[in-house]
């Protein structure tokens, strides 16, 4: 190929700044309702790019690599020794501002980043009030995507080529940094990997090879693009809906953020199961169950669960979530064991202060509460739980709106007092934020009835106890007659 020609093949992915303008422009091209310029969808399609700022200041805010010489510590050091040996007040002047130019923009970076976790964790309070408001919505107007469904399967089709390419230049430096783009900025660092401190079951990717990771979390990706439809065509009976939450979901920036991250996407890839199985009170909890053992923090949801299916299988429902819980846990354990990382994994996750707000965190932990006093996070933990208890019993009766809403605000709410990078996982619940977005009115969609004439659960089980009586010889119970029929035909019996 000429030389020349080369200039159709020199294709650069965007920045994070220029993603989010151009990812913004788009949606407001196809989700925005220009006709009915003051209504909630119009505020949803603009409210959820909010944290998007916040991320931006984080990455332009990490710290940058410096040689040893030029590190602050030994900034501080060479400041205090040139200070015992300065013979005039000009000449240690001038040691204070050489100090002051070396280490005055690292000081200020570490200030910004603080800034941008705070504006993230305000973001989110604003989305958990948007959930909140959603449980008192009733009336939904039918409102679609300014583009038809083909559209949106062909940009649908066309942004995960380009989430692709962005694994690719991932595993192509052998990092997973969590830049939009793969590559970082001029002399930034990566945001540190807490893979290890979230879940346990991160332990088992830990050792894989970065195209691996990179491989399982493009599956993920993909698979709650295909739930996300699924849910509503199967429970919204609306495709073209979830069609467009999943374009939608593909062209945030948040997901082009991690898109190589398995801790960030794994998490809803296995949840957004436990909503397509919720006519099924006995496989959503077994979702649920492997879901928690795998991410933990999907047990925070149970409550919820537990008050949808009351008087509807909520018993099942229970028992199958123990069962499958019980189930992950053992196939974890003993797969961490033959890897030789059980012990080193239990340790972690007991000596981690990130999840533990009764502890006092590490001074390399980043987040919001870096800096602030750790017992300001006990009320906050307070406050997260007299929620979620909350949640087992308002409102009632619950119906599939309630669920998507509830269970968005708890994953948003229990990060406020995480002291690990809290705010940042925010595609641990942006998938239930666009269902709600483009959900119709949901208020009959609740948990069927039981028959026990046809309920499958109820017929397996009368099939095993016949067969166990059959082994065992014993008699099969004998029907249960009247009293007063025995009587009458006793005497009519003596009469004739």
């Amino acid at each position: 190929m000429p030389s020349s020609l080369s200039i159709f093949l020199d294709f650069n992915l965007p920045n994070s700044t220029t993603w989010f303008y151009f990812s913004f422009l788009l949606a407001v091209a196809m989700f925005f309702k220009f006709s009915r310029f003051l209504s909630v969808r119009n505020l949803d399609v603009v409210l959820i790019f909010l944290l998007v700022p916040g991320f931006l200041i984080l990455q332009a805010s990490r710290p940058r690599p410096t040689p040893i010489e030029k590190s602050p510590a030994v900034q501080v050091a060479s400041l205090i020794g040139h200070g015992a040996t300065a013979t005039s007040a000009a000449e240690l002047s001038g040691h204070v501002a050489h100090f002051s130019h070396e280490c005055g923009s690292a000081i200020e970076r570490h200030q910004w980043l603080w800034y941008g976790y705070l504006w993230l964790l305000a973001g989110s309070v604003l989305f958990f009030c948007r959930c909140i408001f959603d449980l008192i919505l009733e009336q939904r107007p039918a409102l679609g995507p300014n583009v038809q469904i083909e559209g949106m399967v062909w940009l649908a089709g066309a942004l995960l080529i380009c989430l692709l390419a962005v694994a690719y230049k991932q595993v192509e430096r052998h990092h997973l940094p969590p830049l939009l783009n793969g590559l970082a900025e001029p002399g930034t660092q990566p945001a540190p990997s807490q893979d290890q401190t979230v879940f346990a079951v991160a332990y088992l990717w830990h050792d894989l090879a970065p195209w691996a990771v990179a491989v399982l979390s493009f599956a993920c990706q993909l698979t709650v693009v295909i739930l996300l439809v699924v849910i509503s065509w199967q429970h919204f009976q609306d495709v073209t809906n979830g069609m467009a939450a999943a374009a939608f979901y593909l062209l945030l920036p948040y997901t082009g953020l991690y898109v190589g991250q398995l801790q960030h996407v794994l998490p809803m890839a296995l949840f957004l199961g436990v909503i397509v199985a919720y006519r099924q009170p006995t496989v959503s909890g077994a979702i649920l169950g492997i879901a928690t053992a795998a991410t933990y923090f999907p047990a925070f949801v149970l409550p919820i669960w537990l008050s949808f299916y009351r008087e509807r299988g909520m018993g099942r429902f229970l028992g199958a979530f123990l069962l499958a819980l019980a189930a992950g846990f053992a196939v974890i354990g003993v797969t961490l064991w033959a890897n030789d990382v059980l012990e080193r994994s239990i340790q972690s996750a007991l000596d981690s202060a990130a999840w533990q707000p009764w502890r006092n965190p590490e001074g390399t932990a980043e987040g919001f509460w870096a800096g602030i006093h750790w017992a300001y996070r006990i009320p906050v933990f307070v406050l997260f739980m007299s929620f979620v208890a909350a949640t087992m019993f308002w409102p009632a009766p619950k119906n599939l709106a309630h669920i998507i809403a509830l269970c968005a605000a708890v994953f948003i709410s229990l990060q406020w007092w995480s002291a690990e990078q809290g705010g940042v996982y925010v595609l641990w619940y942006v998938p239930l934020l666009l269902l709600l977005i483009f959900r119709p009115n949901l208020q009959d969609r609740v948990p069927p009835e039981i028959d026990p004439e046809t309920d499958w659960l109820t017929g397996a089980i009368s099939w095993c106890g016949q067969t166990l009586r059959r082994l065992a010889r014993l008699p099969e119970p004998a029907e249960k007659t009247p009293v007063g029929s025995n009587r009458r035909a006793g005497s009519h019996g003596s009469g004739e």
